[in-house]
């Protein structure tokens, strides 16, 4: 485990960023103790989806311009790289803001394809899982998720964010073979980050998201910047940060089962500059109870909130059949035709609708747990 710094920022001004950024690597000795002359540093940035930059869905291009010049001035060659669930990554990465750091810096922003086979060690639960080939051709890698709420897995943080080095499609693909079991795919993510290493995590949580999250939530200032070399650890601080508790995020459910150390908070390893320690009135999904009632795979679906569709919001785009690996909904005339008997609720469907479409309803005896 190492030191978790967080920096009070309340805007997006490219200065400020610029400075604030180059403070957080300082405290870590510099950028030049991550990248050295000549490295080819992939940043990988949070592009789920094409959302303009208001709706703070991905990460702040400001913040990817203050990290990507560090690294020109330290004579490395960055790259910006994502690869989202089923939009098209040029259109994407245009209304993200990517597309135009790149064009100012002089540097590639391209998509993480050409699925290839992840070097996986001993211990991981794991071993057969593919990723893009330029994150391993990549000599150094960069994280920079977005803070926010995420609908299947509580919050999506640093490590979360790594999931989008796997190609397009196969990310679906993943949703399907883990099932409803939240913990299964939590292990998958610890397996991926671990094995992938970033050297840095940066955090963009000056405006986040909470609620339904990582897409249809709501904007929240959290008013934040964050850098580590351990983003778990990270993600568990700002686990009880956000209010949100940790017998509910899957994430430390996994790590806790596999005796990871970062699930002990070590509060000696944070290091605060004019920050808050605490947001009020975070919304947190609540889309399963994990507390109460044992894990029995026929109990999964009770516990489990699903997805349904809102009518009037729907424009018939087609995109959460296209995304669902399960075959579990039909679109005919705007209107959505879902088979929960099917439905593995990865809640792909609602990550990728534009227009807010689809939402989740509690199950009664998940509204009964989360009043208890």
């Amino acid at each position: 485990m190492s030191k978790i710094f967080f920096l009070s920022q309340q805007n997006y001004d490219r200065i400020e960023i610029y400075n604030a950024v180059k403070k957080i690597f300082d405290y870590f000795g510099g950028v030049g103790n991550f990248v050295k002359n000549g490295e080819k540093v992939l940043l990988k940035v949070n592009l789920v989806s094409g959302h303009e930059i208001k709706r703070r869905v991905t990460t702040d291009p400001s913040i990817v311009y203050a990290v990507a010049k560090l690294i020109l001035e330290q004579g490395a060659v960055p790259f910006i790289a994502d690869s989202p669930g089923i939009d098209n990554f040029k259109t994407s990465a245009e209304k993200a803001g990517f597309m135009d750091v790149a064009r100012e810096l002089n540097i590639e922003c391209k998509e993480l394809t050409d699925p290839v086979d992840l070097p996986i060690k001993n211990e991981a639960d794991y071993h057969k899982i593919q990723v893009s080939r330029f994150v391993l051709e990549a000599d150094k890698i960069i994280n920079l998720p977005k803070l926010k709420t995420h609908g299947q897995m509580l919050l999506t943080m640093g490590v979360k964010n790594l999931f989008g080095c796997i190609p397009g499609r196969l990310k679906a693909g993943w949703h399907y073979n883990v099932g409803l079991n939240r913990e299964k795919f939590a292990s998958l993510l610890l397996d991926i980050y671990k094995n992938i290493n970033p050297c840095f995590t940066l955090l963009d949580g000056i405006i986040g998201m909470h609620g339904e999250g990582p897409t249809s939530g709501e904007p929240y200032n959290f008013g934040i910047l964050a850098g580590t070399q351990d983003a778990l650890s990270m993600d568990f601080h700002l686990c009880k940060m956000l209010g949100a508790k940790f017998e509910d995020y899957p994430l430390w459910l996994a790590a806790k089962k596999r005796n990871f150390p970062e699930c002990e908070l070590n509060y000696d390893d944070v290091v605060w500059d004019s920050a808050s320690h605490i947001f009020p009135d975070v919304k947190i999904p609540k889309t399963q109870s994990m507390r109460l009632l044992p894990r029995l795979p026929f109990l999964e679906r009770l516990m489990t909130s699903k997805p349904v569709h809102i009518p009037n919001l729907c424009i018939g785009c087609g995109r959460c059949e296209k995304i669902c690996a399960a075959g579990a909904l039909k679109h005919e005339n705007k209107k959505l035709y879902f088979d929960y008997k099917k439905c593995i609720r990865c809640y792909c469907c609602h990550e990728m609708c534009p227009v807010k479409a689809i939402e989740f309803k509690e199950s009664k005896l998940l509204a009964l747990i989360n009043k208890l």
